[in-house]
């Protein structure tokens, strides 16, 4: 690593920049002045850019560090309350978790973005939302250049010319370089942070950077060294403000990265750009930005050679997607073309589209294992195991009906500068909140080898073999199976998701058949449809802490499996058997997001062939048809070492359940689960 990039690496990493930030807000928050909240929320943000200051150092050639530690909520106490009473609330009504439209963006500069309000806002009425919105819009581009303004000076009082210079021209203007454009991109996360969105993803990099970073390499502007070295610090950056970010966890701030795949014109865009990125990930060893990458038939083998590098070094990723599932699924939910080969991830693993979506991937989730044993509690009633899963299916749809039902009534707090960085927001003058091309609501699916490995239990213990009756196996569920244990030992023992059994996989498919089946055609209030998936996110605890034992001998209060995985502390016949059973599900149906996990001891990548075993792996499960899958390098000793003296491990980063962090800065729930999840040893 070059010396230059080598201080702000290590100066990330000791942590002492955060004592830099102003402990008690800035803000005078006069903003609450301001009736109409789009107006607000732009004032908010100028407030807040007011209060900033422009944190640089020497060494820096991009830099930008939050010193505001917390933002004031948009709302007074009051008014929240009587939002609460009267509205649907998801995530602090903060919109988050859209993929922004940086090319626009960066190719007019903001200039552009200010032209084309100056243009739609002589068509309304001074004081209508419509002129309200485009005015709250115009705003939030002033006060980005505010704060351009106060880094260029600070940029100019260190003597850091390029710097200065290049903030002299973005983001009022495009781009004339690749370090410009990566300056204006950390301006533009930087504002978006500071604008109160949540989850911000930064997309196809190596699409709408790569005519930046094509045209210096061609011209002798810049060599691929140096490209690498520009990268890697924009790649630390966004890790300095990343505990500052709002998620469950420290390090769930969706800074997802998304590399490869299909063009909008159905060629392949995997470049040199996409593999800097790759070696910059590398190199680093950072939790942000998280890196995916998008495969399919036509992907080289290299492609997942470089990505297994990454998952050696156990970062939890690149996670994987397949356009040759994604993209015919987005199009048969209603997305065109074009935008359906488009597609990003969102926070942790949601698909979705970058400047034209609105989607809430992940406004709820459904539990396969509560919706089995509420069918369980009435299994006496049930002479055969069909009547048996029949009540499960009618309870599994009733269940989608209730999500469905819960989203009704939402309310999102207006984000003008948000809708400055979308497609269309400008020249329709209505603030993203409101709504977009596409406003789909994604539905987690969690626990589904907890819930078809207690049916297959059922299956065989009380209907094919009779070796105990239905009450003999409630009363065991009840007590926890305490004084149960021969009956929780066949309980154990019964098939088990994961082996390539059709016995339990065969269910497996017909819950996931049913979870789209009951959404099949329902419209959320905003005219989007909903969208069932496999992913889990935090619900795998959530879900599961206050569920009852289930007949797969699971106990009471134990998680589910993270996602789309094998069910805990269950032994199998090895990884190839896994993936057969976990691509049997008519995956198109249940296409939201949700990777197959899984989890490899670190010794499996001591040697290159091992690596390579993996890079093959990855390369066999998109051949089969999976959708998505991410993979985790660990080492249950050092996990556990990490537990007992965490002062040692300061950076082991770990993957959660869509995205990655630092072991110790998660909470012990969090940690036992991923020191319990199996590991493959070959």
């Amino acid at each position: 690593m070059e010396e230059r990039l080598q201080k702000i690496y290590d100066r990330f990493q000791k942590r002492e920049y955060r004592n830099l930030r102003q402990k008690e807000s800035a803000m005078p928050c006069k903003f609450y002045e301001e009736k109409d909240l789009a107006i607000r929320s732009a004032r908010r943000l100028m407030e807040a850019v007011e209060a900033e200051k422009a944190m640089l150092f020497a060494e820096d050639k991009i830099g930008m560090m939050r010193t505001l530690q917390k933002l004031p909520p948009l709302l007074t106490e009051k008014e929240a309350e009587e939002v609460r009473a009267k509205y649907f609330i998801f995530d602090g009504a903060q919109v988050g978790n859209i993929s922004s439209d940086y090319a626009s963006a960066l190719q007019g500069g903001l200039e552009g973005k200010l032209k084309e309000i100056e243009k739609e806002i002589k068509k309304y009425k001074t004081g209508s939302k419509e002129y309200n919105e485009l005015y709250a819009m115009n705003l939030t581009i002033d006060a980005v250049y505010a704060l351009a303004e106060k880094y260029k000076k600070e940029a100019e009082k260190l003597g850091i010319k390029e710097l200065a210079c290049a903030l002299e021209h973005v983001p009022a203007h495009s781009p004339k370089s690749y370090y410009e454009a990566l300056v204006m991109m950390r301006l533009l996360n930087f504002s978006l942070w500071l604008n109160a969105n949540k989850h911000n993803t930064i997309g196809r990099f190596d699409v709408y950077m790569y005519p930046y970073f094509q045209a210096d390499i061609a011209s002798g502007k810049l060599t691929r060294e140096e490209a690498l070295e520009l990268t890697s610090e924009f790649f630390i950056d966004l890790n300095f403000d990343a505990d500052l970010y709002p998620g469950v966890q420290q390090g769930d701030n969706g800074q997802s990265m998304v590399l490869g795949g299909m063009g909008t014109d159905g060629k392949e865009v995997f470049n040199e750009l996409s593999k800097v990125c790759l070696e910059a990930s590398l190199q680093l060893n950072l939790i942000d930005p998280k890196i995916n990458i998008r495969v399919g038939k036509n992907t080289s083998y290299d492609t997942y050679y470089l990505g297994t590098l990454l998952t050696k070094k156990g970062l939890g990723f690149p996670q994987y997607s397949n356009d040759d599932v994604v993209i015919p699924a987005l199009m048969e939910m209603g997305y065109e073309e074009e935008d359906a080969r488009n597609y990003v991830v969102a926070a942790c693993w949601e698909f979705i589209i970058p400047g034209v979506a609105y989607d809430i991937p992940n406004i709820d989730a459904l539990s396969y294992p509560n919706v089995m044993l509420t069918a369980a509690e009435k299994l006496e009633a049930f002479d055969t195991f069909p009547a048996l899963m029949a009540e499960v299916k009618k309870n599994l749809t009733a269940t989608c009906k209730q999500l469905i039902a819960s989203t009704k009534n939402i309310f999102v707090e207006p984000s003008p500068f948000q809708s400055v960085m979308m497609t269309n927001c400008i020249k329709e003058a209505k603030d993203i909140a409101d709504g977009s091309k596409y406003n789909n609501y994604g539905f987690h699916g969690a626990g589904l080898s907890t819930a078809a490995d207690s049916l297959a239990a059922i299956k065989k213990l009380v209907y094919d073999e009779k070796k105990y009756t239905a009450e003999e196996l409630k009363a065991a569920l009840k007590a926890n199976f305490k004084g149960y244990e021969k009956l929780h030992a066949d309980c154990l023992a019964a098939p088990k998701m994961g082996n390539n059994d059709d016995y339990v996989d065969s269910i497996a498919v017909e819950l996931t058949d049913c979870f789209a089946d009951g959404l099949k055609g329902e419209k959320n209030e905003r005219g989007g449809i909903f969208r069932a998936g496999t992913g889990s996110a935090m619900y795998y605890i959530w879900l599961s802490e206050h569920l009852g034992a289930t007949p797969d001998g699971r106990y009471a209060g134990e998680p589910f499996s993270a996602n789309y995985s094998p069910s805990l502390n269950v032994k199998f016949d090895g990884v190839l058997s896994v993936i057969h059973s976990f691509t049997k599900p008519n995956l198109g149906r249940i296409c939201n997001g949700g990777p197959l996990t899984l989890e490899f001891h670190d010794t499996l990548f001591r040697n290159d062939e091992g690596t390579q075993k993996v890079a093959q792996l990855v390369k066999l499960f998109v051949e089969n048809g999976g959708h998505q899958m991410q993979l985790n390098a660990i080492n249950r000793d050092t996990l556990l070492d990490a537990q007992k003296h965490p002062e040692d491990h300061k950076n082991l980063i770990v993957r959660v359940w869509g995205w990655s962090g630092y072991f110790n800065e998660l909470d012990v729930v969090y940690q036992n689960h991923i020191i319990k999840r199996l590991e493959f040893l070959s």
